[in-house]
């Protein structure tokens, strides 16, 4: 028996990357899944989003381990979708068990206030729809996920010479979305519903290796390329790690989706091979 067995699990942003990695990790321990992904671009980010393409691996690769998916093409955006998409979902697989709010953008680069408002409804609104469409369907015991980030923990740069309202955007959606898991923690508690979340360092995905990324860690290159930006990454660890991989990330989200964290709730689990402790906080700040 597998640590998550015949549990089903809402996976948002399961296309590729992390969210692709939950899916078929908790398969590997036993679950279904209820995949989501946009499955489109959207104009304020500078690099190719998750296509249906790379949704229907993620289900060729769940199905390979012997579990049943759901893959639906929805805009985490769109509460509506969100709801109709897990609503089909249980109704196919017969119940929900937890829910991993993973989709997340960074539009970095960008100096237009829209690239602010993206961030925000991908990477925040798009975690409260997606607890707001599990949560009907939740159990008591059940649990919530969500995807927060390092970085945003980490203090914004000055953006007095060059404005990245994109960034700005990723930074206080990241952040919010982690006081909404503190706070959402409080009013599961009573039916033992546990919210968590977990904050990745840099992570071996598309969203890391990608053009504005590399200009992020190399401002001083007009065109850098991964091999520019590579020893750049390295600076956000304690561990002289540029990256960790996706499937680290996924071993965090199954142990809370688990039962054997079924009293741990309103943490901030940092994935980040000492990316904050390094910084040396005088205390924890979350």
């Amino acid at each position: 028996m597998g640590q998550v067995q015949d549990k089903v699990v809402f996976i948002t942003g399961a296309a590729r990357g992390q969210g692709r990695a939950h899916a078929v990790r908790l398969a590997e321990e036993g679950a279904d899944i209820i995949a989501v992904d946009i499955c489109e671009d959207i104009d304020s980010v500078d690099y190719p989003l998750g296509s249906r393409a790379d949704l229907d691996e993620t289900v060729r690769l769940v199905e390979k381990l012997g579990r049943k998916i759901v893959a639906v093409t929805a805009d985490v955006r769109d509460a509506a979708a969100l709801k109709a998409a897990v609503d089909g979902g249980v109704q196919r697989l017969g119940r929900l068990d937890a829910v991993v709010a993973q989709a997340g953008i960074a539009p970095l680069r960008r100096a237009e206030a829209g690239a602010f408002i993206d961030a925000i409804t991908v990477n925040f609104h798009g975690v409260v729809h997606a607890v707001q469409a599990a949560l009907p369907h939740l159990p008591d015991g059940g649990a919530v996920v969500v995807t927060g980030s390092t970085a945003a923990l980490m203090p914004s740069a000055d953006m007095a010479d060059r404005p990245d309202f994109g960034k700005l955007g990723y930074s206080f959606s990241k952040r919010t979305a982690a006081a909404f898991v503190n706070d959402l923690a409080v009013a599961l508690a009573p039916r033992r519903i546990r919210a968590n979340a977990v904050h990745p360092t840099n992570t071996n995905t598309d969203m890391l290796n990608s053009t504005p990324m590399y200009r992020e860690f190399r401002p001083d290159l007009e065109n850098p390329t991964r091999e520019d930006a590579l020893p750049a990454f390295h600076v956000m660890t304690a561990m002289g790690l540029p990256y960790v991989e996706p499937q680290d990330i996924a071993e965090a989200v199954l142990f809370l989706v688990s039962d054997a964290s079924r009293y741990i709730t309103g943490q901030q689990l940092r994935v980040d091979a000492g990316a904050i402790v390094q910084r040396r906080p005088q205390q924890p700040q979350f």
